[in-house]
């Protein structure tokens, strides 16, 4: 029994940062700013408490959602969508870096042409807004 139970727990394990999306859909999806339980709820309620405020605690460090206190507890926004939080996964990682220029230029020369070419559209287009 405790290997079929454990066995479970392992099908139902999210891959890294996979919770991380869930939460912010569901903020997304929000009418406005919304307490735990409304996220717990949102992600099917089968996750415990502690771990809906630990992976709202990690986005609240990350930047990708803000918090307000209301009463004794605390009600949630987000700030970033997806893409938003793969950007800053992206500058997190190269902040970590000692050598920036050596990382970026790796990470450029591996693209495929097209996202090349998109990302120095972007940056044009970055450069000329004056940004």
């Amino acid at each position: 029994m405790d290997q079929e139970r454990t066995g479970r727990a392992r099908a139902r394990r999210r891959g890294q940062g996979e919770l991380e999306v869930q939460v912010l859909l569901a903020l997304r999806q929000a009418p406005g700013p919304v307490d735990t339980a409304w996220v717990r709820e949102r992600l099917g309620g089968d996750l415990a408490y502690t771990t809906v405020i630990t992976i709202l605690t990690r986005l609240l460090a990350k930047g990708a959602v803000v918090r307000e206190k209301v009463g004794r507890s605390f009600v949630w926004s987000p700030t970033a969508d997806e893409a938003g939080l793969a950007a800053l996964r992206m500058r997190r990682v190269l902040d970590g870096e000692s050598d920036r220029h050596a990382v970026l230029a790796s990470f450029v020369t591996s693209l495929p042409p097209g996202d090349e070419r998109l990302l120095r559209e972007l940056l044009q287009r970055t450069e000329e807004l004056g940004e």
